[in-house]
């Protein structure tokens, strides 16, 4: 089964490259990419920043997951990558304070891949405080020091932040990749002009759209 589906996806990425012209790879502004109209001040140095805007619960940024972080991987020095946990309605912040709540334990590396197993592959639901304390404990993670954590003012002051961020870059949809503080893309942005095409498909465009930004951000 697992060779078929190997071939099945050989044969989209063939039929992809047959298909789609050079626009993954030679991206087009409004198209593959959006220009914000005011760009926003970012803290990188000589790097590029990149940074992902995602919910825990949405399963393209969960379908996302892998990819983006070989991509990141495969940047190295080059990036400095950043995520904002987004929140479309109030029933988000627990989740928003999950994320800051890992970043601020060290545990993102360990934790952050499991949370999205934990509700689009387990099938748990993480969208309340009792819930994501629940699950918080059986990873083995100090209860008593995670709930500090969660219920802090610092943490608060992130989502705000976070909430901030998300109206600056008019995040309308997740997952959404900012570059240098000036572009935007996302699977669905480059789907636009690519049509009805496999996931896959669609993270792999997206990908090559953002080594275009880097390259072009980095000049």
């Amino acid at each position: 089964m697992r060779f078929i589906q190997h071939l099945l996806a050989v044969a989209s990425l063939s039929l992809f490259a047959a298909t789609a012209g050079a626009s993954p790879t030679a991206p087009v502004n409004g198209t593959d990419y959006r220009t914000l109209e005011k760009a926003q001040q970012v803290d990188s140095g000589k790097k590029v920043e990149v940074t992902e805007f995602f919910w825990y619960s949405c399963p393209h940024c969960s379908a996302l997951e892998p990819s983006l972080e070989a991509w990141v991987k495969k940047q190295g020095d080059k990036i400095n990558f950043k995520r904002v946990p987004v929140a479309f309605r109030d029933s988000f912040i627990p989740q928003q304070k999950l994320y800051y709540s890992l970043e601020a334990l060290g545990l993102v590396n360990s934790l952050h891949g499991k949370v999205f197993r934990a509700i689009h592959v387990e099938r748990q639901p993480l969208d309340t405080d009792k819930q994501i304390a629940d699950f918080i404990a059986k990873q083995g993670v100090d209860a008593k020091k995670f709930a500090e954590v969660y219920n802090s003012f610092g943490i608060q002051s992130k989502v705000q932040r976070a909430t901030q961020l998300q109206g600056a870059y008019k995040v309308d949809g997740v997952p959404m990749i900012a570059i240098d503080g000036r572009y935007i893309t996302s699977p669905s942005i480059v789907g636009a002009s690519l049509g009805n095409r496999p996931e896959a498909i669609l993270h792999e465009a997206t990908l090559q759209v953002m080594d275009w930004l880097v390259t072009k951000s980095a000049k």
